[in-house]
């Protein structure tokens, strides 16, 4: 359990890191020296030093800027190295110097700090690391928000592109002179570009949806408010209705939002069992 508190907690700190530090080195420091602390103070230091791998790793092969080199796998093999810490290692018997005055009560018992460390590494997690997840789901079916058709800024950000990249001949043809042909290329010079549209764009909003929701979707599930959850998610579908209608036939928005949501609840879902499965074994 312990360990993948740790890991979820490294992977989760490192990409609020890369996300919001203006100086990311002295992030990174301030999360190495946190996890040092931890792992001191609760006798963890070997799945401290795992975790500090697992991070620094996970920071490698999920980029931001691009798209991961090694697609989704990243993600799939960190949920089964956690499942595979809660299940299969437990809870331990003495958290070192912190167990002696740790003392957590909640409406559903006593909380060991092995759980709320898990619960704390869960939650960081699905603030911007499951971002990138979710990136690296549609990045790996090739599912982008498409351009909206009645966007004129789109329209005409494609029609000066095409113009500017229009090739003009240098030499005289059917009767025109090459003074005409300079003034064509001088004009085509001076329109301005415009660089296309990232369809990237598309998640901007979702930096803060996304995260919201899946916090949301782990307390609803932990608390049983399964109603609830199930009015949530009902709702988010009809508010994107309107803009999935817009479709056409080519079913793009449709995919890029079922794509997207699906791969988000599945994440929270997931963190919310591993939660559970530690609270009860």
């Amino acid at each position: 359990m312990i360990v993948a508190g740790f890991i979820l907690l490294a992977v989760g700190a490192a990409d609020l890191v890369r996300q919001f530090a203006p100086r990311r080195w002295i992030g990174y420091l301030s999360v190495a020296v946190i996890l040092l602390l931890l792992g001191s103070v609760s006798d963890a230091l070997l799945p401290m030093v795992l975790a500090i791998v697992a991070g620094a790793l996970w920071v490698w092969c999920m980029p931001t800027g691009r798209p991961a080199p090694l697609g989704f796998w990243p993600a799939v093999l960190l949920a089964v190295v956690s499942v595979g810490a809660v299940v299969g290692l437990g809870a331990r018997a003495d958290a070192g110097l912190i167990g002696a005055i740790w003392h957590l009560r909640s409406p559903f018992g006593e909380v060991p700090f092995d759980l709320a460390l898990l619960a704390l590494g869960a939650g960081v997690f699905l603030l911007e690391s499951s971002n990138l997840v979710v990136r690296a789901a549609l990045d790996g079916e090739h599912t982008w928000l498409p351009a909206d058709p009645a966007d004129p800024a789109a329209s005409a950000s494609r029609g000066t592109v095409a113009a500017a990249e229009t090739p003009v001949a240098s030499e005289t043809v059917d009767g025109v002179s090459d003074d005409a042909t300079e003034d064509a290329v001088a004009m085509s010079a001076t329109l301005p570009v415009t660089a296309p549209r990232d369809p990237r764009s598309g998640f901007k909003g979702g930096r803060l949806i996304g995260p919201l929701e899946r916090i949301l979707v782990l307390i609803l599930t932990l608390a049983a408010a399964y109603p609830i959850l199930a009015a949530m998610l009902a709702a988010k579908g009809i508010v994107r209705f309107p803009e999935i209608s817009r479709d056409g036939e080519t079913g793009a928005r449709a995919e890029y939002f079922l794509v997207g949501s699906l791969v988000s609840w599945v994440i929270a879902l997931g963190a919310a069992f591993l939660v559970w499965w530690a609270a009860h074994s």
